[in-house]
This record gives C-alpha cells, structure tokens and sequence, in this order.
C-alpha cells in the first residue's frame, strides 16, 4: 500500500501533467528533452571524430571489432537510460520547458558539475543524464518514494533525509532572516551550533564532502498545512553557497514553485534579491558568490 506522502506526490505530479497537457506544454517539453539529449549526443560524437588518429597498428585492432560490439561508443549509461525511460513513459518532469530551460542553460555552460537536488521525482533521470560525467545527487523526504524511484533507475545517487519544520512554522521562521544565529554564521554547521531552525541537520556525508556548482530546490512537499515546506531547504542551499571554498566560483541555485507564499518569500530572505539573476515563471535563479572570497561579506548585498 503506498504511503500517504507517496499519495500525496502522485496526486501533485497527476495535477502537474494535467496542467502541463494543456495547449502544446507537454510536446514543448517532449521536444526540450529530445533536443538537449541530441545536442549532447552532438558533443559527444564531435569529441569522438576529433580525437588524435589511432596508429595503424591500433586501427587495425579496432576494425576487427568495428563491426558490432567492438570499441567504447556506446552511450552513457545515465543518458541511455534517460532516452528509454521518457521515450516508453507518460510521466512528465514536474516543470515546464520553459522552466527547465533556465537550469539547462546553465548545464550547458557547467557541466559536468556537482550538481545537488531537493527532490527526487520523474525529473531525475533528466538531470543525471545532462550532467553527464559530473555528480548528481538527489536529497528526497520519502524513504518509500526512493526505494520505488531505485528499482526503476539503480545509478541514481539519491539519500533519505528528514525535516523538522511544518509549514505552518512559515511565518516565524521567516523573522530568523534578523537573527544572529542563522545569518552571521559562516556556513551550515556553525549555523546548527548556533541553533538556528533553519539549518538542515542529519545530512548525508555527500553533502559535505563536495563544493556544489549547481542547487535545485523542489523539495520537500509544501503544499499541505503539516507538510514539512521548503524553508530550510533554501535556507540551506543558501548557506552551502556561501561557504563554498574560495577560487571555485559562484553557486547557481535554482527554487522552483515560487508562486507559492513560502517559496516566494524565503527565496528572496535568504537567497537574497541582489543575487536574483533570472525568473522564468515559477522557476528563479540566483547566483550566489563565496563569502569566504572576502572578510566581512553581508548576508546579502
């Protein structure tokens, strides 16, 4: 029997496509995936052509295996196994093409990449597979919900986590944006030291050992008065930026479902407005650069 949290995803993701069917959405987003995975089938092809000539005694090697099940030009396993699973599946990734667009854009561009995700949905093979040769990892709610997604799609990197906070916490925990303890501390740890709600505790070690290029926040469940809601989430994601070690850049961290109250809101207290570099319906990008470039560097600009 599923879980009520599992229930309450596949009555989210079943009203997603039912939005999503409306007008040409849906084919708009088909044809996104098909194309970003054809440009990276591209890439990968002019990098295979443009490789140094084998010597003729390598050439001679390689075309006695040339004709079938010979060589290493087979697809990624994460990319071959993103074209089957859209290609034979009605699911549709939880955003649009236009909202996907914005986060591949910046794959595009970074890839491949440490890559962090809130969440763990019909998406997921999408994203692994554009960052093909980089670190994806997923941080998911429901231990039910990874177990399921595992059985279908093994190579994923996903991890149980839990929260905290309930939505209806919203409101108080948003006046922690004036308080000591979660926005003058230097990065997540001390911020739990100091007590701060908002800091995510118990995560996995993955998410320590890595410098993450690349944040999505599309999780947890917030649309429940008891659902756990994304205020630590950005919280978070916001922190791991800002901490991020000095000469590796800035972070981009994506918050999708900003037309929602809490979303909306804790995006722009925590992520900061002054590092809003782009809103594409309910997707927002912010570019946070490393605190530590600089002593004395302020929550927000």
């Amino acid at each position: 029997m599923s879980s009520p949290m599992h229930v309450r995803k596949a009555i989210h993701f079943a009203s997603l496509r039912a939005r999503l069917a409306q007008g040409k959405g849906g084919l708009a987003l088909r044809l996104l995936l098909a194309a970003a995975l054809a440009g990276f089938l591209l890439v990968f092809a002019a990098r295979s052509l443009s490789s140094p000539s084998p010597s003729p005694s390598t050439a001679s090697r390689r075309q006695e295996v040339a004709e079938c099940g010979g060589g290493d030009k087979g697809l990624p396993l994460a990319v071959a196994e993103a074209l089957v699973h859209y290609t034979t599946s009605n699911t549709t990734p939880q955003q649009t093409a236009d909202e996907i667009g914005v986060s591949l854009r910046v794959l595009q561009r970074r890839a491949p990449c440490n890559f962090l995700v809130f969440g763990l949905g019909f998406d997921s093979p999408m994203w692994a597979a554009l960052n093909h040769g980089g670190r994806t990892v997923f941080l998911e709610e429901d231990a039910s919900w990874i177990a399921s997604v595992r059985s279908k799609h093994p190579s994923l990197e996903s991890y149980h986590v839990t929260y905290d906070t309930v939505l209806t916490e919203a409101d108080a925990l948003l006046e922690l944006r004036d308080h000591p303890a979660c926005v003058a501390q230097p990065d997540l740890a001390s911020a739990a030291e100091a007590s701060c709600r908002l800091a995510l505790r118990g995560l996995p070690p993955a998410f320590h050992e890595l410098e993450w290029d690349l944040i999505m926040v599309d999780a947890p469940t917030g649309w429940t008065p008891q659902s756990p809601g994304r205020m630590g989430a950005i919280y978070t994601a916001g922190m791991a930026a800002r901490a991020r070690r000095p000469g590796d850049g800035p972070t981009d961290v994506f918050v999708h479902d900003v037309d929602r109250p809490v979303e909306d809101a804790f995006s722009k207290a925590f992520l900061c407005e002054g590092y809003l570099a782009e809103q594409v319906g309910r997707i927002r990008h912010f570019v946070i650069p490393s605190h530590r470039e600089k002593d004395g560097t302020p929550f927000c600009p």
